[in-house]
């Protein structure tokens, strides 16, 4: 084969989508925090779906201009720094192969190589042994092979691009000490591979197929449509071991009672199967993730030319109301911190965080909500401020400036000094300031065995995180906190802020509370978060 036209190409995009979905989980397992987080596997397939999914609409079967689709829906769709970055890399692939109804192995190999210099382009402080270096290093060198054998087909490219891509991957660890240190190799880097190797199926005609198989899917079918509109949200779990203590298929439907409808809960053994319709899908993500990791994850709009009335709507009556002069939009999970933030002068909270990442599309539908000459964004994680730093891009029409909060005490501090009397740049100061100035530690679960700078940590063991490194793993969650914050704080800190996550009672907070008013000369101030997964958030000033 000696060209791609279009109908090949949605194939194979077909093909590497569900190559990714199968084995996300396998990706997810690479990341090196054993924490249960927005995971690097299923950040990546939630996005490179959302790409594919709208080139299948695609009607043209015109090579740049499924490309020119799939690059839309990835940037809408992207979740996490792997997901924005996957992104960029479709969107470089677009930009190197744009005009060409079909293309030749030389185009298709310096589509790719346009596509690493796009995803360099897009991260601020590029790190190599990552995703970044494993499309450079295999899409540069299979370049060069092409250059090299003028006759190369299709399919000796994409042999030699895995190929290559593969012995990056493999090196990853011996560019990244943690990688090494936890034995792994990069997960981002992983799940590109896996993508190109959909893509290569497809190519020698054997596209690979979804596994999912399952009764969820087939109960979904049989249910009576719901006259709410929303997303239809389908999951499988694998059932941690404290999950397996804590689970019941009651429990969990009546709290997704509290999100939609036509919900299914099914559970065999330590596997669970959910499906629900309902309008913040990642706030049944985040019920479901507390008991353990995903296995399968589908969520899909159920009406969206019934929300493009809707968002339209929103666009009349935002022309006829006064333009304010500032609108805060933050990202938390749990109704105490939403409520917080609310009450801090937030006008969006996005339903997400640690335990799931927020999209693109998810900041600029935020952003389409509110009428403001400046717009503030408070991301809250590290893991999201590319996607919404990709929002602002796609609203560049808009002044909108991205405050880079790390965590939620960081958030909560920027948003307690926020002046809506004040000018932009000043608010812009002292937020940046007050973000600089606060220390973050976080207790959460291990979700597997590991060691990390040679502390080692048991799978149901509490950790505790001092900024980015996990200090203390132990099977008491109150230790593993009291501890936690004897590594904070120091003799010049005057206020710790306790943020309690769902689960945690009064007396475990009194416990905590009263061993920081015992040793610290502190003020101690409490948030009920109700977060998901983080016993607590611990801010220290």
């Amino acid at each position: 084969m000696n060209t791609i036209n279009g109908q090949l190409f949605k194939t194979m995009l077909d093909s590497a989508s569900n190559n990714l979905s199968n084995h996300h989980k396998e990706v997810d397992a690479l990341n090196v925090f054993p924490v249960p987080d927005g995971d690097t596997g299923t950040n990546m397939s939630l996005t490179f779906s959302s790409g594919v999914n709208d080139s299948k609409k695609c009607l043209s079967d015109n090579l740049s201009e499924v490309a020119k689709t799939l690059s839309k829906g990835l940037l809408m769709g992207a979740r996490g720094n792997s997901g924005v970055i996957l992104s960029q890399i479709f969107r470089g692939f677009y930009q190197g192969i744009e005009g060409n109804s079909e293309i030749t192995v030389e185009q298709l190999a310096h589509g790719f190589v346009n596509g690493s210099k796009v995803a360099y382009k897009a991260v601020m402080r590029p790190v190599e042994g990552t995703i970044l270096t494993v499309i450079r290093e295999g899409s540069t060198r299979a370049l060069d092979y092409v250059k090299e054998h003028p006759m190369c087909t299709v399919e000796e490219y994409f042999e030699e691009l895995i190929a290559l891509s593969r012995i990056s991957l493999d090196n990853t660890p011996n560019l990244l000490p943690v990688l090494k240190e936890v034995g792994v190799v990069d997960s981002g880097g992983s799940g590109l591979v896996i993508i190109l190797e959909g893509l290569q199926a497809a190519v020698l005609g054997k596209p690979i197929l979804s596994e999912e198989n399952d009764n969820v899917t087939q109960n979904a079918a049989a249910l009576p449509e719901t006259n709410e509109f929303g997303y239809c949200t389908e999951f499988i779990l694998r059932l941690s071991k404290k999950g397996l203590m804590t689970f019941t298929e009651n429990k969990l439907k009546k709290n997704l009672a509290l999100l939609g409808e036509s919900i299914v809960v099914v559970q065999d053994d330590d596997i669970v199967k959910v499906h629900v319709h309902t309008l913040t899908p990642g706030e049944a993500l985040n019920m479901g993730q507390r008991y353990g990791e995903f296995i399968k994850l589908k969520i899909e709009n159920m009406s969206e030319q019934h929300n493009t009335i809707i968002e339209n709507a929103k666009e009349e009556v935002k022309e006829e109301k006064p333009k304010s002069k500032y609108a805060l939009i933050t990202v938390a999970a749990g109704e105490g911190l939403k409520n917080c933030f609310e009450e801090y002068r937030c006008d969006v909270v996005i339903s997400g965080g640690q335990t799931m990442n927020p999209s693109t599309e998810d900041f600029v539908a935020a952003i389409k909500s509110v009428n403001a000459e400046h717009i503030f964004i408070l991301p809250n994680n590290s893991n999201i401020i590319l996607a919404a730093s990709q929002a602002k891009e796609v609203m560049e029409d808009l002044d909108i400036t991205v405050l880079p909060t790390k965590t939620i005490p960081q958030g909560v501090s920027a948003c307690l000094m926020f002046n809506p009397e004040a000018d932009k740049e000043e608010n812009i100061e002292e937020m940046t300031e007050a973000i600089e100035h606060v220390k973050t530690g976080q207790v959460t679960y291990a979700i597997k065995d590991t060691s990390y700078e040679g502390l080692s940590i048991s799978e149901g063991d509490y950790i505790g995180i001092k900024e980015k490194d996990i200090v203390v793993s132990t099977p008491d969650m109150l230790v593993a906190t009291c501890k936690l914050i004897k590594e904070l704080v120091d003799e010049d800190d005057e206020i710790v802020t306790l943020i309690v996550g769902d689960g945690v009672n009064e007396d475990e907070v009194a416990v905590v509370s009263g061993y920081i008013e015992k040793n610290y000369d502190c003020e101690v101030e409490i948030i009920q978060g109700n977060q998901p997964v983080y016993s607590f958030f611990i801010g220290v000033e």
